[in-house]
């Protein structure tokens, strides 16, 4: 067991690291206090730079490397905000590999060579206003008439609603109750009937559009069809890679905050002397490596565990837990450490803070997660309909 990192794998990371710091910083810090979503140009470099492919096979225009090579791009770029790198979370672990998995031939070869090319970007909508959690109460549904497929229904929080080209969209398709009766549909960006609601005003996530979308009659194309009625196992099974790219963003404001803070207290002074030399601040350092790096260790063993398949649930909710508490507690730890350069919008510090508290909401809150762990821990699913 070897815990160390390839010479291959170096190396992508210090092309991502170097990518991410010398060009990144300026655009990141626009987002945020815009809220734009990142620029069409950018996500073509990002394009060049094979990082919309890491993990997508080279017959799709990927680099065809493994999961755990995409999740340390993705840590370097979300290290500099999680606005920047949301495109290579969307692109290579997010639901562009639903497609790639379980999608028809015309669809996978439609979609993700033009994700790859950056020409293309493909959003989530899993959540409605009944059903969050409780993900199989959705209501969104297809159905069949004279040979056609319809959609119709409401989508909540979903994370691109009105900026991405596409959309992998969890629906009922029969009349069976619970996730029998729910599979998956692609929705392109202008089929007629899909509308969108106005930008949601989160705490942080700027830079990420989030909407409502509304499907009041959409007619689906039979190859936009990515799975069936009694698929929600498969796409779910999907879905513990991108609990993977969540812990891995979550990591990252932790990690990306660690990195700052610790130039910080070698240069910030205060009583003649750098603040470093004070134990209290040595050991508040300590605790917060330990945390960052014990995050990384559960995502990269869940990512080389699933070798180029998917993770385990247990061990991909383990990882996401974990790492959505950490980043809380490492970047608040940071606010504090740099005082009011922590709490300012210039320094960017407190911006790692908000969006840490989104990823342990986002894909899953942090309790659902420890429902899970219990879940696999005994070998069964617990009934919460149930008093």
């Amino acid at each position: 067991m070897d815990f160390r990192l390839t010479e291959e794998q170096r190396e992508l990371q210090e092309a991502a690291r170097r990518f991410a710091q010398e060009q990144l910083r300026p655009l990141a810090k626009h987002l945020d206090l815009t809220g734009e979503a990142c620029p069409k140009e950018w996500i073509r470099k990002y394009a060049d730079m094979g990082f919309l492919g890491i993990n997508i096979p080279t017959e799709y225009g990927g680099m065809g490397l493994g999961n755990l090579e995409a999740l340390i791009v993705l840590e370097e770029l979300a290290k500099i905000s999680s606005a920047v790198a949301f495109p290579v979370f969307e692109s290579c672990v997010g639901p562009v590999r639903a497609i790639e998995h379980f999608g028809s031939k015309q669809l996978r070869d439609r979609v993700v060579p033009a994700v790859c090319r950056g020409d293309m970007i493909v959003a989530i909508a899993m959540s409605e206003p009944e059903a969050g959690s409780a993900l199989t109460d959705l209501t969104s549904k297809v159905t069949e008439r004279d040979g056609k497929l319809y959609l119709n229904g409401t989508k909540r929080w979903c994370s691109g609603g009105g900026h991405a080209d596409g959309y992998v969209v969890y629906v009922r398709m029969s009349e069976e109750a619970g996730a029998k009766g729910i599979g998956a549909v692609f929705v392109e960006k202008g089929m007629k009937g899909l509308t969108f609601g106005a930008n949601e005003q989160l705490m942080g996530f700027r830079g990420i559009p989030s909407s409502d979308i509304y499907f009041d009659e959409v007619e689906i194309p039979r190859e936009n069809v990515i799975v069936g009625a009694g698929g929600f196992k498969k796409m779910m099974e999907a879905f513990d890679l991108e609990r993977c790219g969540n812990a891995t963003m979550s990591l990252a404001q932790a990690s990306g905050a660690l990195e700052e803070v610790t130039d910080y207290v070698q240069e910030r002074k205060q009583f003649g002397r750098a603040i470093v030399e004070f134990q209290a601040v040595q050991i508040k350092l300590a605790e917060m490596k330990m945390k960052v790096e014990a995050a990384r260790l559960l995502i990269h063993r869940a990512a080389n565990n699933a070798q180029d398949g998917m993770p385990s649930l247990l061990e991909s909710s383990v990882a996401k837990c974990f790492a959505n508490e950490i980043a809380r507690e490492v970047t608040g730890s940071a606010v504090q450490l740099m005082g009011g350069y922590g709490y300012s919008h210039e320094y960017g510090m407190e911006r790692r803070l908000r969006d840490s508290w989104g990823w342990g909401i986002a894909g899953g809150a942090v309790d659902i997660q420890k429902i899970n762990i219990a879940s696999a821990m005994v070998g069964r699913r617990f009934d919460q309909r149930r008093s």
